[in-house]
This record gives structure tokens, sequence and C-alpha cells, in this order.
């Protein structure tokens, strides 16, 4: 698996032209179901709005399906508004993420450009105001050793690229290590070396997951 980029969870951002209000809200969706659910959400929470824009990109379309792109222009004029917020997420690298870019009609036309500009700066808002994460295939690794061996366990462990997840003391320490999975080997070597073949190790079988 290639890692790939998402956001956590929801964020909102927004911004104003010629008195429309944009408001662009984004959410980490994994199916076309989840995103469809959101976009609902959206909707019935902006009753009063003019136009609840949207694009989302999925890396499964669904039944193992390979991923799925789709936008609409909810009534604004064709290419003006679900092109240009499926143009920006693609343009960050963003994947199973959905935007839906509300906007509240000010009185005043913006025309085909101002739309475009309207609408990307809203999304491009929105990402600002998102927590970004990167997802690879990775194994979690925990970790019973001695209290004089716990620092040089977490520095052998950085060398090799690990991260820590959770660390537990008690009569001895338990450290909850993640690291990207065929990675795992050099350390495993090592951690053999400093506990002379006793370690008292766990490893997990892969998961994908924010590292």
């Amino acid at each position: 698996m290639e890692s790939y980029i998402t956001i956590e969870g929801h964020a909102v951002g927004e911004i104003e032209e010629k008195k429309s209000r944009f408001i662009a809200s984004l959410a980490h969706v994994e199916t076309e179901e989840e995103a469809l659910a959101f976009l609902e959400e959206i909707r019935a929470a902006n009753r009063m709005a003019r136009h609840n824009v949207y694009a989302y990109i999925l890396r499964q379309g669904g039944a193992g399906a390979t991923g799925r792109v789709r936008y609409s222009d909810d009534g604004e004029p064709q290419k003006t508004a679900g092109l240009p917020t499926l143009e920006v997420l693609q343009h960050e690298g963003l994947t199973d993420v959905i935007c839906v870019v509300t906007r509240y009609f000010g009185g005043v036309l913006l025309g085909t450009g101002g739309l475009v500009r309207a609408y990307t700066q809203a999304t491009q808002a929105g990402i600002a105001a998102a927590q970004l994460v990167e997802v690879s295939r990775c194994v979690d690794i925990s970790v019973r050793t001695s209290y004089s061996n716990y620092e040089p366990l977490v520095r052998i462990a950085q060398e090799c690229g690990a991260k820590v997840r959770d660390t537990t003391y008690d009569d001895a320490v338990t450290v909850v290590l993640r690291m990207l999975d065929g990675t795992q080997d050099p350390f495993l070597t090592k951690l053999t070396e400093l506990e002379r073949g006793q370690a008292c190790v766990q490893v997990s079988e892969p998961l994908e997951a924010a590292f």
C-alpha cells in the first residue's frame, strides 16, 4: 500500500465575497455512503442556503472497487463550483475526503470568474482549518523492558524510525511503538541484542494508520 494524505475528523472554513457567504465543510469519509450522509447532514443544517456544492475523492469505490471521484455544481453555472472545489482537493493530494461548500447568496452576482475564485478560496480555507494526516501501512510493537533498558530502547526505536505511541510504568516499562511495515526487522534485531534475547515483544498485524 502506498501512503496517502487525508484529513482527521471534520473542519470548517468560511469566506465572504460581495456579501455572499461561502462555508466549506470537510470530513474524512471512507465510503460513498459516508460521503452522501455528510452531504445530507450539511444540507439539512443549511436549508436556507442557495447552494450546497460538493466534491469528494475516495480511494475505494465500495465492494472492492477502485477509487471514486464525484462533484456537483448544485445549480451554479457549469464548472464554476464543484469542479474548482474538486481541483483544490486534488491539488492538495487529499483522498478519502468530502468538501461541501454552502453558499448563502448576498444579492450580488459574481460572474463565472468570481464564482470559481470564491469556491476555490472557500475550499482552501476549509483545508487550512483541517488537520491533515498521512496514512501508511504500519505495525504496532509492544515491548516490556526494565527501567535500566528503557532509555536505550527509546533511542534505538527513534534511530530505526519508530514513534512512541504509549508508555506504561509499573514494576517494568511497557512501550508501544508504531513503525512503517517493512522497517521493523532492524529494530527487532537491535532489541534482541539489548535485551540479550529475553525481550517480551508483541508485533501487531499490519494496519492502515496515521504515521
